[in-house]
């Protein structure tokens, strides 16, 4: 047997012994354990904080990142990058070779870090740099570069800053375990997708305006293990070729699928060896998919992200009947923040901060509300609630269901662009100047 199919076997027979309660600790990736933006067994969550109210503590942090918190049973770890002034001359020499006319913000070298604070405490124990980008692509004024979300699996931690690297870090020791430079494209606005860990590999979304690909690296190595070119016909202008998703793992008749949105179609992949399983066509344009999907009742949802932004369900198929589209909505789809399924609902929030709720089944609206301000993440289910945050630092909590019913805004410094992770009885939300740990007090 493969060495990482035998893997997969092994964690699959530890999975099956770990308890709910060990489970309940961790918050492994960006939305959760599953990946879907639910905490399941978080309970006694603050509905309402503010600088000075239910803080257990407020972290500052170094540099700038919007990649959303991972938690083990003790720490609290992101990504950041320290960057430096570039020089007026290198700053029109990269700004001419970009290919779009979006906003664009160029750097001098960046150095990217991976940040470790402690849970209980709120000390930064761990400032651990990486590697260094000399001369960073051009990045958009919303991104970071360190915008993808780290992984946490198997003791260790693993960085992807997209074109400028991949980078593993032994947890117990804080220690580099291994870089990789292999993963090159050109982003046009920056690194955005975040890698997914399955067995014992990292899998990786490679969609840039040159080169599309979706790759598997050894996570004891950081060696490719497998690569697969996608497949779908895409558009001539190589801005529309781009992307920007993260994959999501689903069950499907017995076996593992890797569900992978990408410019203009979504595809199924076997994890273990990359095969393309089927593909499907969004019947519209669809690029700069930054949208994690979500899965439920048979279904994936996922939007087509920019330009005219459309939320699909597509009906995964079992038994060999192929997937297939069976609604879209065209309102209120987001074209950064993910969606979340609650119930029989489905919820999204869109770039200018209007929040829909829709019927899972039909696509049919149940209500819209606008909440305020301009979002970029994505929200969060945690004990009974929604929590959602803006770029202006303002938290709206929600209580789920057919009517709209708004329990609580909550103020603080900064801006949010990344996600916040539920663990016990504690909500972590990252700004970006700090990681705050609120508490029910």
């Amino acid at each position: 047997m493969p060495t990482h199919l035998l893997a997969v076997s092994m964690m699959a027979a530890a999975a099956a012994i770990s308890t709910l309660a060990s489970a309940a600790e961790i918050w492994p990736q960006w939305r959760g354990p599953e990946g879907q933006g639910h905490a399941a067994t978080v309970h006694d969550l603050p509905v309402t904080w503010s600088e000075t109210e239910h803080v257990t503590w407020k972290t500052p942090l170094p540099g700038r990142g919007w990649s959303s918190p991972v938690l083990d049973t003790a720490s609290v770890w992101m990504t950041t990058a320290i960057e430096s002034e570039a020089t007026e001359a290198d700053k029109a020499q990269r700004l001419a070779g970009a290919k779009n006319p979006k906003p664009l913000q160029v750097s001098g070298p960046v150095t990217m870090r991976a940040l470790c604070v402690d849970r209980e405490s709120g000390r930064l124990m761990h400032d651990v740099e990486l590697f260094t980008a000399r001369e960073p692509q051009p990045i958009h004024s919303l991104n970071s570069y360190a915008s993808p979300s780290p992984v946490l699996a198997g003791g260790r931690l693993f960085c992807h800053f997209g074109d400028y690297g991949t980078a593993c870090v032994d947890t117990a020791t804080a220690r580099v375990v291994w870089v990789n430079h292999d993963l090159r494209l050109n982003h046009e606005n920056g690194p955005g997708s975040t890698p997914v860990a399955w067995g014992d590999l990292l899998i990786v979304h490679c969609d840039g305006s040159d080169v599309q690909y979706i790759v598997a690296l050894d996570q004891a190595t950081g060696r490719i293990v497998w690569k697969t070119p996608r497949s779908g016909e895409l558009q001539d202008n190589p801005d529309l070729k781009k992307s920007y998703g993260t994959p999501l793992i689903v069950a499907l008749d017995g076996r593992d699928v890797l569900l992978s949105p990408a410019a203009d179609w979504v595809y199924g992949y076997d994890p273990a060896t990359g095969s393309e399983l089927w593909r499907v066509n969004y019947g519209v344009l669809g690029f700069s998919v930054v949208p994690r999907p979500v899965t439920a009742h048979g279904l994936a949802f996922l939007s087509t992200s920019f330009t005219k932004p459309e939320m699909l369900a597509v009906r995964l198929g079992s038994g060999g009947s192929p997937p297939e589209i069976v609604w879209r909505q065209a309102k209120g789809a987001p074209t950064m923040s993910s969606p979340l399924v609650v119930g029989e609902e489905l919820y999204v929030v869109s770039d200018k901060g209007i929040m829909t709720c829709l019927d899972v089944q039909s696509g049919e609206i149940r209500w819209t509300s606008r909440l305020g301000g301009n979002f970029s993440s994505s929200p969060l289910f945690a004990d009974g609630r929604i929590y959602v945050g803006n770029r202006d630092g303002a938290t709206f909590v929600i209580k789920p269901g057919k009517d709209y019913e708004l329990l609580a805004t909550n103020q603080i410094d900064g801006r949010i662009f990344a996600t916040p992770a539920a663990v016990d009885r504690a909500l972590y939300i990252r700004t970006d100047t700090s990681l705050y740990k609120l508490e029910t007090r």
